[in-house]
């Protein structure tokens, strides 16, 4: 499998950025039909998810839950001053697998891939690998 890296940049601290369209020209562009596109982030900061994209507002809402469960301040030793991130990356996750059916990612309806910034704003990267036939 060969591995691409793409630029993702983030405008907010913390923010969920629909990055579908990166991953799905990366399909493209391989050329692969059927198999499996993986996608990774390589930051401690950020994560990645699968979810809605046709309402805005499930974005809103799960940024409004993780900074309820996780607040930015806290009793945090991590010196950093980005404590909150770290979990909040960790409970997202960092990688995401979709199938690959007719060379189009295989999503549900209402289904997007997210990067999910959480101590931005930033310049990140994306890492996407697809393999199959």
């Amino acid at each position: 499998m060969k591995w691409t890296q793409r630029e993702v940049r983030t405008s907010a601290r913390i923010q969920l950025l629909d990055i579908t369209g990166v991953v799905a020209s990366e399909l493209e562009k391989n050329g692969v039909k059927t198999g499996v596109c993986h996608v990774y982030v390589p930051h401690t900061t950020a994560g990645l998810t699968i979810n809605e994209n046709a309402d805005p507002d499930v974005a809103r809402d799960i940024l409004t839950t993780l900074n309820r469960l996780v607040p930015a301040t806290g009793d945090y030793r991590h010196a950093e001053g980005n404590s909150d991130a770290h979990v909040k990356a960790s409970l997202m996750g960092f990688s995401a697998i979709v199938p690959v059916a007719d060379g189009h990612l295989g999503l549900g309806t209402w289904q997007a891939v997210y990067f999910c910034e959480f101590d931005g704003p930033r310049h990140r990267h994306v890492m996407i690998g697809i393999s199959g036939e």
